[in-house]
């Protein structure tokens, strides 16, 4: 009964509070779990926040797209090659990171500084899936 008590005056207040959505996560014997989950509207993000998020959401998009692209190409090389591969791969990781990091500092300490270094993460991803899936479609 206290349980539900808690959970009953914890809906009261976080519905106050005017969050967009809330669940309940979780409870223990003795402890109640609420956590917050807040939505953005990624068609349309209205605060920096949304902006940042969403714009870290493409970014994750590309990167699942451009390991599947990678994962089709690796055992279509033979052996020499596929090293080679793995040997480029990471090296254009450091790039892209050393490169989105630069891009990133023309705003450090701003709160779009998030969104640009996402983005640029994004489309130099994107970039590379495109190579890779021409190497895909090339090599045998």
């Amino acid at each position: 009964m206290r349980q539900l008590l808690l959970v009953l005056a914890s809906m009261l207040t976080l519905s106050s509070l005017g969050t967009s959505t809330m669940t309940i996560a979780g409870t223990t014997p003795d402890l109640l779990e609420i956590r917050l989950v807040q939505k953005f509207n990624c068609n349309n993000p209205q605060t920096q926040t949304a902006i940042n998020q969403c714009a870290n959401l493409s970014y994750q998009n590309a990167d699942k797209k451009l390991n599947q692209v990678y994962q089709q190409l690796l055992p279509t090389l033979k052996t020499s090659r596929k090293q080679k591969l793995i040997a480029a791969q990471l090296a254009w990781i450091k790039f892209r990171d050393t490169n989105c990091e630069f891009e990133k500092s023309k705003y450090e300490g701003g709160s779009i500084a998030s969104s640009v270094y996402s983005g640029c993460l994004e489309n130099t991803t994107k970039l590379r899936t495109q190579e890779l899936q021409e190497f895909l479609k090339s090599d045998p």
